[in-house]
């Protein structure tokens, strides 16, 4: 008998076909890439068409509401002048890149371009004015080294600045204008920088208007004053620049000191000389009733200045008597033993905190006290004056014509000399300033803006792009747009 072996694999049924399995199904096996290019070749003329009409479309769309969207003007600033490290201008004032959008600059730019200088116009400009600090990537990056090993990085200050004009293109300025606007805009800012910080201070250079109306006995004062504002306005600038020499005026700022004490010893000494000798007064009784009304003012101001110089030299006996607690309270906390000693040594901590409370009070009592001499002073002066009028006062038939045409010419002689002393410290100063402060404020970038058409073509690319898409999406779909079907 033989044996027949069934094979497993055969299948029960003859009629049914064996099938593979999933795992070796291609998906991509019905995809027919011939098919597919026959229909996008069948859709070309729709698929263009399409494209061609979105590009016209989106185009139109985009001219439609240009004139409702903002054109941005843009340029690059750097600041350098001395002090701007720390964030402040030449006069230790706090420097603020906003100042650029003062309303001051906005109507002298508009001005120089001859724009309508209208509030609504200045408000919209100073809106769409922004300025932003320009921080390099590598700063950027070591600050946050910094924070991420728990410290606090120092603020940085920018250097350079964008600043940017952003307004709608309906208003009636030009893009050239625009441009011109944020270089003028600039421009003021500099030169109003210069004359801040290049110009001699105004209180000085006007005694003699100060003195066409005042009295005889002031003159004194008047001079005294302005002499003091000069000198220590020239010190201020000498330790800014102690070897610069003019190069109109062929003088240095010591040079200048110079001048201003022999001008006070040469000239003032003489005219003041006539006017106590001879206790010259247009109007000596009203003259008494103002250096009266004035020594009462200063014995109030004595008074109050006494009592804060008081209030100081208490609190600073109160500090030096402590002194021995401070060092007591020391020995004794460092003869404890305590396991949870901090890191920071107390002791340490109140030493500093009695140092600076100290140097406190005696920078405070040191102004008191100097205040209080100031005043003194200024009334003695006073008091002298008021002694010299009271003493020409009773004299009978006195001719003041002859004493008071002296003076007028020791006078006339004073303001001349005055005047060329003034006249060189402007010059000095002038070229001190254009070497100093030449490149404070510079464009780094000149002004430019977006143009229309950029925008533009980015909207007729997008508009032809979807039109593609939507043709190519139709074609393979089977639609065709333009054929009939029956």
């Amino acid at each position: 008998m033989s044996l027949v072996t069934v094979s497993p694999s055969a299948s029960a049924n003859p009629n049914e076909s064996s099938s593979p399995s999933t795992e070796e199904i291609d998906p991509y096996e019905g995809i027919d890439l011939r098919d597919v290019a026959a229909r996008l070749c069948r859709g070309l003329a729709p698929t263009l068409g399409l494209a061609a009409l979105g590009l016209a479309v989106a185009s139109l769309i985009y001219l439609l509401v240009s004139p409702v969207t903002t054109a941005t003007t843009s340029m690059r600033v750097m600041f350098s002048f001395s002090g701007y490290a720390k964030g402040e201008y030449p006069d230790n004032s706090t420097f603020q890149p906003d100042d650029l959008r003062a309303p001051d600059i906005i109507t002298e730019a508009l001005k120089r371009l001859g724009l309508d200088v209208n509030e609504d116009l200045q408000t919209r400009v100073r809106a769409a004015l922004s300025v932003e600090g320009i921080i390099p990537a590598s700063v950027t990056k070591e600050q946050d080294r910094i924070r991420a090993t728990g410290r606090t990085p120092t603020p940085y200050i920018p250097d350079e600045y964008l600043v940017t004009l952003t307004l709608p293109r309906k208003i009636p300025v030009s893009d050239r204008q625009r441009e011109r606007l944020l270089t003028a805009i600039v421009n003021a800012y500099q030169e109003k920088f210069q004359r801040t910080y290049s110009s001699i201070p105004t209180g000085i250079g006007n005694a003699f208007e100060s003195l066409r109306g005042a009295d005889y006995y002031q003159y004194e004062i008047i001079l005294d004053a302005e002499i003091q504002s000069i000198t220590a306005y020239l010190n201020r600038e000498l330790e800014q620049a102690k070897t610069f020499r003019s190069q109109t005026t062929n003088l240095t700022f010591s040079d200048l000191l110079s001048q201003t004490k022999l001008f006070s010893q040469a000239r003032v000494d003489e005219t003041l000389g006539l006017i106590q000798q001879n206790g010259l007064s247009r109007n000596r009784a009203n003259a008494l009733v103002e250096i009266d009304y004035s020594l009462r003012t200063l014995e109030d101001r004595e008074q109050k200045a006494i009592e804060d110089e008081k209030v100081i030299d208490d609190l600073l006996n109160k500090s030096q008597a402590r002194a021995q607690d401070y060092v007591l309270g020391n020995k004794s906390a460092a003869n404890q033993q305590r396991s949870d000693a901090p890191v920071i040594d107390q002791g340490l901590i109140d030493s500093l905190l009695k140092n600076d409370s100290t140097n406190f009070l005696i920078r405070q009592a040191l102004d008191t006290g100097l205040k209080v001499k100031s005043i003194q002073a200024e009334k003695a002066q006073l008091q002298e004056r008021r002694k010299d009028i009271e003493d020409y006062m009773n004299r009978k038939g006195e001719d003041q014509s002859a004493l008071i045409g002296q003076v007028q010419r020791s006078l006339g002689n004073l303001e001349v000399a005055y005047n060329r002393l003034i006249k060189n410290i402007r010059a000095t100063q002038a070229d001190f300033a254009k070497q100093q402060y030449a490149d404070a404020i510079q464009i780094s970038m000149e002004p430019v803006t977006g143009s229309l058409f950029k925008p533009l073509a980015v909207s007729a690319a997008v508009g032809a792009i979807v039109g593609l898409a939507l043709g190519m999406g139709l074609s393979l779909l089977g639609v065709y747009i333009g054929e009939k079907y029956e």
